[in-house]
């Protein structure tokens, strides 16, 4: 059983292994390229078995009918699959039979180029469908490219190995859950950051679409969507995934891409994900150059739609190549045109043409649109008195791997109440680094998308801007003048520094504190003069008292009580999910409560604990769910599959069974709960070994030490190039010593030591791998009872103790300002001139030592 995380790794470390030297840029177009094909031949087969009345047959025997079919009835035939996928690939052209012709050694390059080659006249003959014409065009797959080897041999070697890179996958299986494009999604995602700065052609980072999709996902009702800088549809397919089944059906998706490899990507993105050919409408054009798409009937109006989306390339140079004029109805609304320095309120605009009077657009453009002045500063100031702008979000740099500066996502509407407020969220320094990037949590996306929705303030984070403030700003959006961002140190009180004590004024801004457990605090300080004060007790004791205090641990308990109840609910509806469809609802829903669950307590960040939710996902449930979908609970937990390991390198490298792991229970888990005493004895043996080896090395050092009792009687036995003793020179040593002399006693001890752990690795191995295979053998006869046991805790074993830390640490978190203030504060200056005094007497005091010296 093969997962969607499965196929990624293995696709991926196949691209990896396979493209040698080429650009990861380039090498996306043969991968995804041939991919798409194996789905096209996939598909045209399973077509014509459901047509043809066809079964359980294999693959094998469909192929074989379909070849007698098209033998004895081509017309036909070939009238019957045009009409219902708008294509077909005749037999003599599938994609399986190159793989047959790899297998008998019969394989040429040149059957592949006249399978691509026959599939372009066939669509362009038909006109079936424009949505496959050119996928296949030789300025996309070219297969004579030296890159894919110096010579036809090499190049032949390279793609029989890519060909055979999805043999095994049946495209068309995989398109249901939307694990086949789901798996296109990330190749083209690991493509882009292999790719660096030529990624932006056709890639917007995940969390960056994720905040767009999800904000513009909330709009009413959603029946088409477009994106004018379209790339591999990246942001069309996160739309719709955060839209219900319904609006799914009937969405249409529209997009244009300048860049034909990359338009030809959109076009096989959408189709992977199942997007009807009748309901995608992708054009080959330059945005910019000439509006598109237009209505004949309206051309000054443009097509209207209920979302737009744009990741379109930042401050493009000469945009105005073909000399549109301010009366293009594009820029009518902004007055003037944009400078030809920089496109991005030519993109802007654009879009914003085509947004209909009640939908929604988000677009992500670089800072400089906030605040640049001319021509961008006038654009700016009309949209914002047409009351065109709603959203502003500020986000960290190093987002894009094409881009380090920060950007900002715009959310534009046409139909905003007059006076409605601008909302400014300043999401810039929520982030974590991974290596060079700079990356969004979930629970960052999370607080912007809902701080969007409830258009809530918060201070530091998030402002309502009016219509006033920002006349005084002069239009001016840069959201540093209207957020002020929030400083963590404490000012420095000089007061308390000549004199001492703790400004009073500190310890009442320790709220959590001051309000988990106001008693406690108030006894652990003394005033010692008008508005400053000292602990009368150490900081350690204070947070013994604090997190034992009675409201805390009654919260606790109410936490645990209702984490419980979640865990309850859902262990069930995990347990019993039976459609790869319904998992995305479902972890939906575990996010979305967890953080209603937390929301009812206070002192707890509601959003660390949807974090904790989203890494049980992606680390365990994800891959999970998907195995129990596809069987059911208990047949997965007794299910085990083969632990495949690389071995060798270069020509000799390979893949090899090592043993076996439960599909969904883990073998760790298996050994710590039903293997316990087993493991508890090899641990045992091998903290002895390391015993046995502390105690081997420091006799070794002891034999380094001239003329020690060890070095007279150890030193010969030294390997000095492994820096231990060799068990046959200390034998040879051993025969030569008198018995009851030191070096006897020395020797005797070390050659038991060796011999001791000789023994114990001896011991540990076996032991070690018998506890593998028992384990390995458990996997099949597990019982329900001992399948929910581990699953439980596989899943929820660290959920209550990482929730509950979340309680705790709003509470350290003030102590340890407090302890800060009290070191801070603890030096004044009658105890430093104190010190001063002392230091001057002990010089004193030398210097008269000196002096009585000379004398």
């Amino acid at each position: 059983m093969i997962t969607s995380e499965e196929i990624k790794r293995r696709l991926w470390d196949g691209a990896n292994e396979l493209r040698g030297s080429m650009d990861a840029s380039r090498y996306k177009d043969y991968m995804l390229g041939l991919m798409f094909y194996k789905f096209l031949s996939d598909k045209t087969i399973d077509t014509f078995r459901i047509t043809s009345g066809m079964k359980q047959n294999t693959e094998q025997e469909v192929i074989d009918a379909y070849r007698e079919n098209y033998a004895q009835y081509p017309e036909p035939l070939i009238e019957m699959l045009s009409s219902v996928l708008g294509y077909y690939v005749l037999p003599e052209h599938l994609y399986q039979t190159w793989i047959t012709d790899i297998r008998s050694g019969e394989f040429e390059v040149q059957k592949v180029t006249d399978s691509l080659n026959h599939f372009e006249r066939t669509i362009a003959v038909t006109g079936d469908s424009d949505d496959f014409k050119g996928l296949f065009s030789s300025s996309t797959l070219d297969l004579t490219d030296t890159a894919l080897g110096s010579n036809l041999n090499e190049r032949s070697k390279n793609i029989k190995e890519l060909i055979l890179l999805f043999a095994d996958l049946n495209m068309v299986a995989l398109q249901k859950g939307d694990v086949l494009g789901n798996a296109y999604e990330y190749l083209i995602g690991q493509f882009a950051m292999e790719s660096g700065k030529k990624a932006g052609e056709f890639y917007t980072p995940s969390q960056v679409s994720e905040v767009m999709a999800q904000i513009v996902a909330k709009t009413k009702s959603i029946e088409t969507i477009y994106d004018p800088t379209v790339g591999s549809g990246s942001l069309l397919l996160t739309v719709s995934k955060h839209l219900s089944e319904d609006e799914k059906k009937s969405l249409a998706y529209y997009g244009q891409e300048k860049n034909t490899a990359t338009y030809n990507l959109t076009r096989m993105n959408l189709l992977l994900h199942g997007v009807r050919p009748d309901k995608m409408t992708i054009n080959n054009g330059d945005t910019l150059t000439e509006d598109w798409p237009e209505d004949p009937q309206r051309p000054n109006e443009g097509v209207q739609f209920d979302a737009v989306v744009m990741n379109p390339p930042y401050s493009v140079k000469n945009w105005n190549k073909s000399n549109l004029k301010v009366s293009d109805p594009r820029f009518e609304v902004a007055g003037v045109l944009p400078p030809d320095s920089k496109g991005d309120y030519a993109f802007l605009l654009h879009g914003l043409f085509h947004l209909g009077q009640q939908g929604t657009m988000a677009i992500v453009l670089p800072h400089g649109v906030l605040f640049r002045g001319g021509t961008e500063g006038e654009i700016r100031k009309r949209l914002l008195e047409k009351n065109y702008i709603d959203t502003i979000i500020g986000l960290p740099d190093k987002l894009f791997t094409n881009t380090g500066i920060p950007v900002t996502v715009l959310i534009l509407k046409k139909g905003r109440p007059l006076g409605t407020p601008v909302l400014m969220i300043d999401a810039s320094k929520t982030f974590i680094k991974e290596g060079k990037q700079n990356v969004l949590q979930e629970k960052d996306i999370a607080r912007i998308v809902d701080t969007y929705a409830t258009r809530s303030e918060e201070a530091g984070y998030s402002h309502l801007a009016t219509r006033d403030e920002i006349i005084e700003n002069e239009y001016n959006l840069n959201i540093p003048r209207y957020i002020e961002s929030f400083k963590e140190e404490i000012p420095q009180d000089v007061d308390a520094h000549l004199y001492g004590g703790i400004p009073y004024a500190n310890i009442t801004e320790l709220k959590v504190l001051q309000e988990s457990v106001p008693t406690i605090i108030k006894q652990a300080w003394k005033e010692v003069r008008s508005g400053y004060v000292e602990l009368t007790e150490s900081v350690d004791n204070l947070k013994k008292k604090v997190l034992t205090d009675d409201h805390v641990v009654q919260k606790s308990k109410a936490v645990e009580q209702q984490l419980k109840a979640y865990m309850d609910k859902y262990w069930e509806l995990l347990k019993t999910i039976n459609d790869v469809n319904a998992i995305p609802e479902l972890r939906e829903a575990m996010l979305v409560e967890i953080k209603e669950l937390l929301l009812a307590f206070s002192h707890i960040d509601e959003y660390d604990g949807y974090q904790i939710i989203a890494e049980v996902w992606k680390d365990k449930l994800t891959q999970d769910t998907e195995i129990i979908a596809l069987t059911d609970f208990y047949t997965a937990g007794r299910t085990r599959e083969p632990l495949m390991v690389t071995k060798g390198s270069g020509k000799t490298k390979r893949q090899e069974q090592d043993g076996w792991v439960g599909s969904i229970v883990s073998t760790e888990l298996i050994m710590k709960r039903l293997f316990a005493e087993d493991v508890s004895t090899i641990k045992e043996k091998e903290t002895r070994l390391t015993e046995i080896d502390a105690e081997l090395a420091e006799l070794v050092e002891a034999a380094k030490v001239e003329e020690s009792d060890e070095e007279i009687a150890l030193n010969e036995a030294l390997n000095d190039k492994e820096d231990a003793f060799t068990i046959g020179s200390v034998r040879s040593l051993l025969k030569e010593a008198t018995k009851g002399s030191t070096d006897y006693t020395l020797l005797k001890k070390v050659e038991d030591l060796l011999n001791k752990k000789t023994n114990l690795n001896r011991d540990v191995k076996k032991l070690n791998q018998e506890l593998k295979e028992a384990t390995e053998n458990c996997i099949e006869t597990l019982t329900n009872e001992e399948i929910d046991d581990l699953m439980q805790e596989k899943w929820f074993g660290s959920l209550v103790s990482n929730i509950m830390r979340l309680i705790e640490n709003p509470l350290t978190k003030e102590l340890a300002v407090l302890e800060q203030l009290q070191n801070r504060y603890s030096e004044t200056l009658s105890t430093l001139e104190d010190d001063s005094k002392q230091l001057e007497q002990e010089l004193e005091e030398m210097m008269q030592q000196l002096v009585v010296g000379e004398s």
